[in-house]
């Protein structure tokens, strides 16, 4: 009877692209027993990059095992699982060549795919992680069960620190070239002080909020909701987009791409996108709001044309905008419904949501348990960046806010 083999991987890069590496581990589904280990400092390359490499590396310490092994792999990268499950086309040039190479490690039939959230992938995570801080001291490193060496990285990143998680150092080889202690760790090893007593939470659903950039409406502080004209991005608003591109490209951490349905959020995703190698999907949930008659105008010529329905709408979130578009307490309950099931689809994962200014306002709202009042008192500006932190126990973390810090020249 053939042996059975589960194989673990996982790569990260530290400014995406950036300084990289990847971990994996070969197990035995019979018994559960650690089989072998890999890990390796990959140099400066994508997240993604970094994570086929894992994915091969595991694939080719199970064949080292038997060959003759059937191998079932679990990542928590839903891209890697769905193109080499068949699902997902590979567009990225840089890893085309890493999938073909994976899928001829076995033959076809023997290898099968399941995506796993990251709080299941804690082995591999942390081979990839320990293999890129040693490196960050300009050390040799190897896990116990494999005498690759390996060599490091550096880390700056939205993803919140799981809460009670302090994990010790694994015992492996390590000779120090340099005596400097790492000052970082991957943000999901990371215990925040006061928190080390609390239950292991897991790494939490951590939303990046980027606003679109600006479209010609934006200067002239128009109403551009969800039922206006859906204008484009203007050609400040393409190149602020660039900006944030290149600013979350450097932070890294970024694994999937929601956008608003609407023009200038799918052109802000799409610079995004193209920056990180990643796909964009459509998200109706983090629309605008419609504004009904007052779109296209400014606030002063809603006061002209409609005084007492604007009054009425600032005094009272329940209230519609004149015409029957969306009130705030309406919006506030998509934005909500849409949270939850973004929780859920991506538990311990960091997402990048493009969207507008009213849902930006409302997620960061309900993490605060604020009024919707507080809606008229948060300023946020074009292709700024805002994040929110979701735990296992319910509790939201805003981690920061109205960010435009990429847009300086």
């Amino acid at each position: 009877m053939a042996r059975e083999f589960i194989v673990e991987a996982d790569g990260g890069s530290r400014g995406n692209p950036g300084p990289a590496g990847y971990g994996a581990v070969v197990v035995d589904a019979a018994t559960g027993e650690t089989l072998t280990e890999a890990a390796e400092y990959l140099g400066v390359v994508t997240n993604n990059v970094a994570e086929y490499r894992g994915l091969l590396a595991g694939l080719r310490a199970a064949h080292d095992l038997d060959p003759a092994a059937t191998v079932h792999v679990r990542m928590d990268s839903k891209l890697v699982i769905e193109q080499m499950s068949g699902r997902w086309k590979i567009k990225h040039p840089d890893m085309k060549p890493l999938a073909t190479e994976a899928s001829r490690v076995f033959p076809p039939g023997q290898v099968t795919y399941e995506w796993i959230p990251r709080a299941e992938n804690k082995h591999a995570d942390r081979l990839a992680n320990e293999a890129m801080d040693a490196g960050k001291r300009g050390e040799q490193w190897s896990p116990t069960a494999s005498p690759a060496p390996l060599k490091g990285r550096g880390t700056e990143t939205f993803a919140a620190p799981p809460r009670g998680r302090d994990q010790p150092p694994r015992t492996g080889t390590v000779t120090t070239t340099d005596k400097t202690t790492a000052d970082t760790r991957a943000a999901s090893h990371v215990a925040t002080p006061g928190w080390s007593s609390a239950p292991d939470l897991g790494a939490p659903a951590t939303f990046v909020l980027l606003r679109h950039g600006e479209t010609p409406l934006t200067p002239q502080k128009r109403f551009s909701g969800s039922g206006g004209t859906d204008p484009e991005l203007s050609p400040v608003g393409l190149e602020q987009a660039q900006r944030a591109a290149h600013a979350l490209a450097r932070r890294g951490t970024i694994e999937t791409i929601l956008a608003s349905p609407l023009t200038r959020t799918r052109q802000t995703a799409a610079a995004v996108a193209e920056r990180l190698g990643l796909d964009v999907t459509i998200e109706e949930g983090i629309k605008e709001t419609d504004f009904g008659a007052w779109e296209g105008l400014t606030f002063g010529e809603v006061r002209e044309r409609y005084p007492d329905d604007l009054t009425a709408w600032l005094a009272d979130p329940s209230v519609h905008p004149t015409g029957g578009g969306e009130s705030f307490a309406e919006t506030a309950t998509r934005i909500a419904a849409t949270r939850d099931k973004l929780i859920a689809a991506y538990a311990g994962r960091t997402v990048l949501l493009v969207t507008h200014v009213t849902p930006i306002k409302t997620f960061v709202q309900l993490a605060l348990g604020a009024p919707l009042q507080s809606l008229f008192r948060m300023e946020l500006s074009a292709a700024s960046l805002s994040a929110v932190a979701y735990y296992a126990d319910g509790n939201a973390s805003v981690r920061l806010f109205n960010d435009t810090s990429h847009l300086r020249p």
